[in-house]
């Protein structure tokens, strides 16, 4: 499928997809099954792009390789499939899929921890998982090259993709202008012991996400500056000295009710309810420990402060190796 035709803001060489194309074809005719192609960047630019332009406006960081696979690919693409007659869909992701005795489907980490892909689905529902397939999911990476070496597949040495989903690494800048208009704003420096001060300018607030590092264009300072929040009310990015300010760090986060997405229906929880959950917001951070409290909305309570909690990130919960449920993160503290 190809799913974005705009360059603008595309950094050249990342986003590739005639090779993409191209390569998906010499994999189909190697092991002699029929190709197909769609062009899904309607959809993609509607359901993905639209939302990234939103929250990004609103002063919120979206996760869109998370909506992809929700919108698109178990969605879009996967309707696609069924009208050519397929059953099911499979991808490379690295978790993998069993089923309960009463019929409901798990979703787990992959084998290959370092390699997981779960939280990148984290939206999915019972129905989507009912169509997915995940064959690598107990495999690790070096094997899966290995097997396609020895399958002689083209593919076998393609670095992993990086980036946004379908559109590839981009200048985040240039790219969020499409929609969003420059505003000169200032750069506060909050210091460590409450303090505050203006140290320079900056061309959006909503151009900038918590934690960032690269962008700021700041000198005079021993350590890097990190974006510790920002305001497009007032257009205002805050920053602090050093990865290691208090500013980055909280315990606490809280999800909109509207915004709860279980996997398995039947462990959702009941107002006034409270549970232990490993948690992760972020791809690749490991799992944290944390009690999720549900009321009129989620709140989840971090054992240890947590750097970078992100609104528009989502916030994933796991049972063991089993993905729950996730949300999309409203506020922190």
């Amino acid at each position: 499928m190809r799913n974005w035709h705009d360059t603008t803001g595309t950094l050249q060489g990342d986003c590739a997809w005639e090779e993409d194309l191209d390569l998906a074809r010499m994999v189909a005719r190697k092991l002699d099954i029929p190709f197909f192609y769609t062009d899904l960047s309607d959809d993609y630019r509607r359901r993905v792009v639209e939302y990234m332009f939103r929250e990004y406006e609103n002063g919120r960081t979206p996760n869109p390789d998370i909506l992809c696979n929700r919108e698109i690919k178990f969605d879009a693409f996967l309707n696609k499939a069924l009208e050519l007659g397929a059953g099911k869909v499979a991808t490379g992701h690295y978790c993998r899929k069993e089923m309960t005795p009463e019929g409901l489907f798990r979703l787990l980490q992959g084998t290959d921890r370092n390699k997981d892909q779960s939280y990148f689905l984290c939206q999915l529902d019972q129905s989507q998982l009912s169509r997915a397939v995940f064959p690598i999911g107990n495999l690790l990476k070096p094997r899966v090259r290995e097997l396609a070496r020895e399958a002689g597949l083209p593919t076998s040495e393609r670095k992993d993709s990086q980036g946004i989903c379908f559109v590839g690494k981009v200048d985040l800048p240039v790219f969020l202008q499409q929609r969003l208009e420059p505003r000169k704003g200032v750069v506060v420096e909050i210091y460590r012991d409450g303090s505050s001060k203006v140290i320079g300018k900056h061309q959006g607030a909503h151009f900038y996400t918590i934690g960032q590092r690269k962008g700021l264009h700041i000198g005079g300072h021993k350590r890097p500056l990190f974006v510790l929040s920002t305001d497009v009310e007032t257009n205002t990015v805050y920053v602090g000295e050093g990865q290691d300010h208090p500013g980055l760090y909280h315990c606490n986060l809280t999800i909109r009710e509207k915004d709860i997405h279980w996997i398995r229906p039947d462990l959702t929880m009941q107002r006034g309810e409270e549970r232990q959950y490993s948690i992760r917001i972020r791809y690749r951070q490991p799992l944290q420990d944390g009690v999720l409290q549900f009321d009129k909305d989620m709140q989840i309570h971090f054992r240890e402060p947590q750097r970078g909690i992100t609104p528009g990130q989502f916030a994933a919960w796991y049972n063991g190796e089993e993905l729950i449920g996730s949300g999309v993160i409203t506020t922190r503290s």
